[in-house]
């Protein structure tokens, strides 16, 4: 069986047994049906006139109300012009205005937490060109730097601390637009993680997004009662305790293109978890009827967080990682890992400046596993020349390294072996820990000093272009 993975900004291919199993998410599993394009709106409309534990967003505006509404960065819900994002903004604009509320009144803010601050060109992606236009000097991104518009709120119960976004904060109406999407980071994208990380800083970050959360047990397999989820919902709640106020969430669960599958409007401590249950049944698919000794998948250059992603070590360590917590439940104990990258030694230090420095420190001075760079974070969250670069020249903040890093791990964890095939560069590789063959053939038949001769292989294709699930035995109960 000859197949195809992703490789660069082609496709490398390789040659398999016939009894390999395939997996594409949406074509291999239908997912549920999406809302038709021409009814979006309507849907939209009936969301937040419905919500759930809130009243419609109607009876909250006024005339002279500040408004604010927080919408996701590039890296999640699609782009098209049915987006969710398009679709909702709109949508509660209109509603607003229609209740009194004046345009100069509004502000967008992009949550892009510890990402880069997103470029006019990628905003008009996300927001289209009509919104684009019309709100352009209404647009920011968040920045977690910025001292002078962020608020201090203290610590949770929990002792983790939480200092957001002072616009947010001190605004009479906060919107927040999030898509629920199977996110390896707690079960779902939306809901109270949209607040968590998008609109806050590396100090609240780093209470959730560390070894000490994401090393346990319930953070892997995903789900969506782990403690990192756990310590989301308690910084979104402490965020609406302090502002007196509760954020009004717009959430769509989408399918595997970015369709809107339902939308969940409301008080998110009582509005997610029923936006789980729907997004559950296109998610957690109970398909797998034999776990596997090896999996196969392929790297793009260009993926999710950006141009670079499937060629530097510590990010394509983090995507290796994504999918084991996702496939874990279909995953034998000495699971072998085998992908494609061009791993040609591109860093990519625009996006990424830091990661060279990070990567030289891992290969001395005692680094024998991800977790022992943890002790750099502060450090590096610090330093000043990274903060400008994340500040002023759309770079990713410096502590997201670090949540990037105790991510890796976790595929080390939970596999036996993992070969990368193809790179122009395996030392760069080798020094992640990974072992290097120059074709899938060549791997497949190392793995099998490790897992037998007849391995049950389960094939990725197209795993970074298309919205993941998480895979499942067929008869596993279903999560709660």
């Amino acid at each position: 069986m000859r197949l195809e993975f992703e490789y660069g900004e082609g496709l490398m291919a390789g040659e398999f047994p016939e009894n390999t199993d395939v997996f594409v998410p949406g074509e291999t599993v239908k997912d549920p049906d999406h809302i038709p394009e021409d009814l979006l709106y309507e849907e939209t409309l009936k969301s937040i006139r419905n919500p759930i534990g809130m009243k419609p967003l109607a009876e909250y505006a006024f005339e002279g109300a500040k408004v604010t509404i927080i919408f996701p960065d590039r890296v999640k819900g699609g782009e098209q012009e049915t987006s969710h994002r398009k679709v909702a903004i709109k949508t509660c604009l209109k509603e607003l205005f229609d209740n009194g509320v004046k345009k100069e009144d509004v502000l967008l803010i992009c949550s892009n937490g510890l990402h880069s601050k997103n470029t006019d060109k990628e905003i008009k992606g996300i927001l289209g060109e009509e919104l684009f236009n019309e709100y352009y000097s209404q647009i920011i991104n968040h920045d977690s730097e910025d001292y002078e518009n962020l608020v201090d709120l203290g610590k949770t119960k929990r002792g983790d601390p939480v200092i957001m976004n002072k616009y947010v904060y001190e605004s009479d109406i906060a919107i927040l637009i999030g898509h629920t999407q199977g996110n390896p980071y707690g079960g779902y994208s939306g809901g109270y993680k949209h607040c968590s990380t998008g609109i806050t800083h590396w100090e609240s970050i780093a209470s959730h997004h560390v070894p000490k959360v994401m090393h346990r047990g319930d953070f892997t397999p995903v789900s969506n009662h782990s403690l990192m989820r756990t310590k989301f919902d308690e910084i979104g709640m402490h965020m609406e305790e302090k502002m007196d106020k509760k954020f009004f969430m717009c959430d769509a669960v989408l399918d595997t293109k970015s369709r809107q599958i339902a939308i969940f409007s409301g008080y998110g401590k009582e509005m997610q978890h029923l936006s789980w249950e729907v997004a559950d049944k296109r998610t957690y698919v109970y398909w797998a009827d034999k776990k596997y000794d090896i999996m196969v998948f392929g790297m793009p250059r260009f993926f999710h967080y950006g141009n670079g992603m499937g060629t530097n070590p510590i990010m394509l360590m983090q995507a290796i990682s994504a999918q084991v917590i996702r496939h874990k439940r279909i995953m034998k104990e000495n699971c072998v890992i085998i992908f494609s990258s061009i791993c040609d030694g591109f860093f990519n230090e625009n996006l990424w400046p830091y990661l060279p420095e990070l990567y030289d420190k891992f290969q001395t001075d005692y680094h024998n596993i991800l977790p022992d760079m943890n002790r750099y974070g502060e450090y590096f969250a610090r330093n000043q020349e990274y903060i400008d670069k994340y500040r002023f020249a759309n770079a990713f903040h410096p502590f997201h390294a670090f949540s990037m890093m105790s991510c890796g791990h976790i595929a080390e964890m939970n596999t036996s072996a993992i070969y990368m095939v193809g790179a122009k560069e395996p030392g760069i590789a080798r020094g992640m820990g990974l072992k290097t063959r120059a074709t899938f053939e060549e791997a497949l038949e190392d793995a099998k000093r490790i897992v037998g001769d007849n391995p049950n292989i389960l094939a990725l294709p197209r795993t970074f272009k298309t919205t993941a699930v998480h895979l499942c035995m067929k008869d596993e109960k279903p999560t709660e």
